[in-house]
């Protein structure tokens, strides 16, 4: 005896909730049906992975693209893609070049902070992210040269030791290893404008008479705002002033000889100073002149060789020739 239980329906429910228990139950029935059919009726020779393959295969004999028609969707592609990239610029348009904004930024320097003129109207504070030309300088690399063949290896002039590269010979193509160098005294360096100063070299000596003498560049250090320092060796200016001046004797005849016009002038301007002073204290005894000059001629003379008459003026001695017909 089977008993059939069933959901006590409520009086206010008016549909047919047993149809749609069976409908519900009869279409799970037969969707496990139609699985088990498909399960059965698979090939085993044919996976997902070939039926995907076997698709694009046949939608690649369809779609069979011209050679022109492939170069339209690339110019329409790279077309696209610049759309794309003029929307994004300007979204942002504050975000420019490295390069430009490293070229138009000017700094300036108060009470020890260094402030950048950003050419908007303001200000702004220099911050860690910014990179200083000594740094960007200091990341370049630099490509060193290869290794020397033993016979073409320099001998150091001070201990006669082949050696491959040094400090000297690298900058200023001086024979001398770096454990011989000697930077306090034999092997100092002089700035540009003390070698001049020192044994009377011109630029032209410097830089242009063969062979021109190497330099490193290095930053002006009483002030960064200035120029950049050029340091020779001052062995090297050392013998370019004797090739010049022929001996030391010449050389220091020649300084003596500034030095002596160097105080004439000196005393030249002093005195005028001086004659300033007074006649702006004692103002009495001096007349300035308050218009131009002009000329008192005395009495005339005549020059019998030249047939010529001459007048001179007496304030001044300007004197000028005519001729009488």
């Amino acid at each position: 005896m089977s008993v059939q239980v069933g959901r006590k329906r409520s009086i206010f429910d008016d549909s047919d909730s047993d149809d749609d228990a069976n409908i519900a139950i009869n279409s799970d029935k037969h969707n496990k049906k139609t699985k088990v059919d498909d399960k059965r009726n698979v090939d085993p020779c044919k996976t997902p992975e070939r039926e995907t393959d076997d698709v694009e295969e046949n939608l690649k004999e369809k779609i069979a693209l011209s050679p022109a028609q492939r170069a339209k969707i690339e110019q329409n592609r790279q077309k696209a893609l610049l759309i794309r990239q003029d929307k994004i610029n300007r979204r942002t348009p504050y975000n420019q070049p490295k390069e430009t904004e490293e070229s138009k930024k000017k700094v300036v320097r108060i009470n020890d902070t260094k402030l950048i003129d950003t050419g908007s109207g303001f200000f702004i504070e220099e911050n860690d992210e910014l990179v200083d030309d000594d740094m960007i300088a200091a990341m370049k690399m630099v490509a060193e040269p290869g290794p020397l063949i033993e016979e073409d290896r320099p001998n150091c002039l001070e201990c006669d030791k082949l050696f491959n590269n040094s400090y000297l010979l690298h900058n200023f193509d001086h024979p001398v290893c770096d454990e011989c160098r000697d930077n306090e005294e034999k092997h100092n360096l002089i700035t540009k404008t003390d070698a001049k100063n020192e044994y009377l070299l011109k630029d032209v000596d410097l830089e242009k008479r063969e062979p021109p003498l190497k330099f490193i560049v290095r930053k002006n250090p009483h002030n960064e705002r200035w120029g950049d320092m050029k340091l020779y060796l001052k062995l090297q200016v050392e013998k370019r002033a004797l090739d010049i001046w022929g001996t030391e004797e010449a050389l220091d005849e020649a300084i003596e000889k500034k030095e002596e016009q160097r105080e004439i002038s000196k005393q030249k301007r002093f005195n005028k100073k001086m004659k300033e002073l007074r006649m702006n204290v004692r103002s009495s005894l001096y007349t300035r002149a308050t218009k131009n000059h002009e000329h008192e001629y005395g009495e005339e003379e005549y020059d019998a060789d030249g047939d010529e008459y001459s007048r001179t003026c007496k304030t001044c001695g300007h004197s000028y020739t005519y001729d009488k017909l």
